[in-house]
């Protein structure tokens, strides 16, 4: 018999909401399998299992929040007998009130609990819809902070609390998102000791074809340039393996594949980071088409478990915010993060003359525990030159 957890979906991760449980005790379940939902402060997650079996007993119900690494369910593995019957429970106590929530002097008496009015539309997460019932919560009177403005679970706690509509508005979910991601890297600066490394990239060469590339593509299916640096960072990593992995107990564990997490901005708020695994295999149209579904799931809802706690590495784009240079934070147990520039044109020296050229910066922040400045150069000339072929990627 083994135990199912609640699952660390990132360093900023405390724990989470259980929403519902897509499985059912007798069911089985194979390694890959979505059994629940939990939703965290970067949205509703798909949590996956990660052995075989069958579901022997559900050990938390709906509507609780579970600290990472908790139990959740009991798994009987083949051959095994069931567990013995568990004693009977006491009566399940609502999840407490976000302690990031504006403290009140005192709770304001709740209206009797009712349903999320059928047919409204009200943009509302499972776990909050079921929150705000529990609290008799007027959904309508709620000003979501969630992706595309749905009303989070933050959001319905912060309402349960506050005096009344007119009053301040408390910290809602981007607020706990980012003092959730404020501490994870304050906790990275204090504890990984960084070095920072740049490159100036001539694009010429990328941007040549990945303008032939998309001659005959439609608008919809043409390829970007971070498909690109995906596909260049990917093959980067395969000569400089010291970048690709974690620090964990003291030491290096080197990851055997390379799935590289995208930093992506949510519309509400906050940062999320969920990977595109085996990007090394990927061709650059695979890795585009990866890159636009996680994009469209990070900013609606719908990410899986995996998807952010398997990156080996993080890299970050704000080319198009019009940045220059990128000097970022670790994700630990990352040991390395990748960022990117804007393309500019600016004077470059070709065969004894200058002219002008697209350039990009490139930076890596890596672990000085890992690797050194010698191994991490080396990774920027290789990313370098892999740009200046893109056709061989």
């Amino acid at each position: 018999m083994s135990e199912f957890r609640m699952p660390s979906l990132g360093a900023d991760m405390e724990a989470g909401t259980l929403v519902e449980w897509l499985r059912k005790p007798g069911d089985p379940v194979k390694r890959g399998d979505i059994v629940a939902v939990v939703e965290t402060q970067k949205g509703a997650i798909e949590i996956e299992i990660f052995e075989d079996g069958m579901i022997d007993r559900l050990l938390v119900e709906p509507g609780r929040k579970v600290p990472v690494g908790a139990p959740l369910a009991l798994i009987r593995r083949p051959g095994e007998a069931a567990a013995a019957p568990a004693p009977p429970a006491a009566p399940p106590t609502p999840a407490p009130v976000s302690e990031l929530a504006a403290p009140i002097a005192r709770p304001v008496a709740a209206p009797p609990p009712a349903p999320v009015p059928a047919g409204a539309r009200v943009r509302i997460s499972p776990a909050a819809a079921a929150r705000a019932a529990q609290l008799g919560v007027d959904v309508a009177t709620i000003s979501g902070t969630g992706p595309d403005g749905a009303i989070a679970l933050a959001d319905v706690e912060a309402r349960a609390v506050a005096p009344a509509p007119a009053a301040a508005a408390p910290p809602g979910a981007a607020a706990a998102m980012r003092s959730a991601i404020g501490a994870a890297m304050a906790r990275s600066k204090r504890e990984i000791p960084h070095y920072y490394l740049g490159t100036a990239v001539d694009m010429g060469r990328a941007l040549a074809w990945l303008e032939e590339a998309n001659r005959n593509r439609p608008v919809t299916g043409r390829l970007l340039v971070g498909a690109l640096l995906i596909k260049a960072v990917a093959r980067a990593l395969g000569q400089v393996p010291e970048l690709n992995g974690y620090w964990r107990d003291r030491a290096f564990s080197g990851a055997a594949s390379i799935h590289i997490g995208w930093a992506i901005s949510l519309r509400g708020g906050g940062l999320i980071a969920p990977a595109i695994r085996d990007a090394d295999r990927k061709s650059v149209s695979e890795l585009m088409e990866a890159l636009r579904d996680l994009v469209k799931r990070a900013r609606g809802g719908g990410l899986r478990s995996s998807e952010l706690s398997d990156s080996t590495i993080t890299v970050t784009s704000l080319g198009d915010q019009g940045v220059e240079t990128v000097y970022g934070v670790i994700y630990p147990p990352q040991v390395a993060l990748v960022g990117f520039g804007r393309i500019a044109q600016r004077p470059w020296c070709v065969d004894g003359g200058v002219v002008a050229r697209p350039v990009m910066e490139a930076t890596l922040s890596a672990d000085h525990r890992a690797s050194d400045g010698h191994r991490g150069g080396l990774f920027l000339a290789a990313l370098d030159r892999l740009l200046q072929d893109p056709a061989s990627l």
